[in-house]
């Protein structure tokens, strides 16, 4: 049975109602996280998970609000693991990521020293398996297999999504980005495509360069509807709301992708879970 969780709905504006881009998709007791955005801990006990629960997680690229709270999940992993564990947390981005778990392990150096002369049953550091992904890459975690498209968010490059199968269903996890072709071909038969968007006529209307900025490399919400409709996928997912309706402002952003999507569209606040076998 895959389950799809929309951990946190946000954007890096900080938003009282939405912890920051992350997800969960789960299926026969295999948990995959992708992306780790602020607040990602507390939003995965909310969906009935503790971080030693899972089964490995994927980075779509390394902006800041993807990974902001990376350091919380290797943490809780660590210090909340039975004490005669030694199954690695495992962790699949794009180039960089090492770089990355590397930084984040050498900040976290004191608190690992503490925790390590105060707690006799924690005598290693964080034990941890991370694997830079390129296109094209496939790969099992648990009872899951991913795949790894190419996606279009430069200048961020590297990008990627994930296309993760339990062999019944499929879903594209694809993070920021605009169409392109790499997405199109990843999509081909999944059931589920989850896509962060931003309203473009919204954010249009706020007068300060760096916010327009943002819109030449990510989906509009009309955009994320075409790519689903034209790869004929039966749900679309849609998350990291740019600007973030309040809540319960959500069917305004659904009226906008029903112009162009007739599959079943999901729009809605953190910890909204989607049953593909319902």
């Amino acid at each position: 049975m895959m389950k799809i969780t929309l951990l946190g709905t946000g954007s890096p504006i900080p938003d009282p109602n939405r912890a920051g881009p992350s997800s969960l998709v789960s299926s026969d007791g295999s948990v995959l996280l992708i992306d780790a955005g602020r607040g990602v801990v507390t939003r995965l006990v909310g969906a009935g998970y503790f971080p030693p629960m899972l089964t490995g997680v994927l980075l779509t690229h390394l902006h800041s609000d993807h990974i902001s709270d990376l350091n919380d999940i290797i943490t809780s992993y660590w210090v909340m693991s039975q004490p005669d564990s030694e199954t690695p947390l495992s962790i699949w981005g794009p180039p960089g990521t090492i770089k990355l778990v590397q930084h984040i392990l050498e900040m976290l150096q004191e608190d690992i020293h503490y925790r390590i002369t105060h707690h006799d049953d924690l005598n290693a550091a964080p034990r941890l398996n991370v694997v830079e992904v390129a296109p094209g890459d496939v790969f099992t975690v648990g009872t899951l297999s991913v795949k790894v498209g190419e996606t279009d968010h430069r200048p961020v490059h590297p990008s990627v999504a994930f296309r993760i199968s339990d062999g019944v269903h499929d879903v594209v996890m694809a993070g920021d980005g605009i169409p392109c072709d790499t997405l199109d071909e990843l999509l081909v038969g999944a059931d589920a495509y989850v896509q962060t968007v931003l309203r473009e006529d919204i954010v249009k209307m706020v007068p300060v360069a760096r916010l327009q900025d943002i819109l030449d490399y990510h989906s509009t919400v009309e955009q994320a509807a075409q790519t689903a409709q034209r790869a004929g996928i039966k749900h679309l997912i849609l998350t990291h709301y740019v600007p973030a309706p309040p809540p319960g402002g959500e069917a305004e952003w659904a009226a906008a992708a029903k112009e162009h999507f007739s599959g079943n569209l999901v729009v809605g606040p953190d910890l909204t879970s989607i049953d593909l076998n319902a």
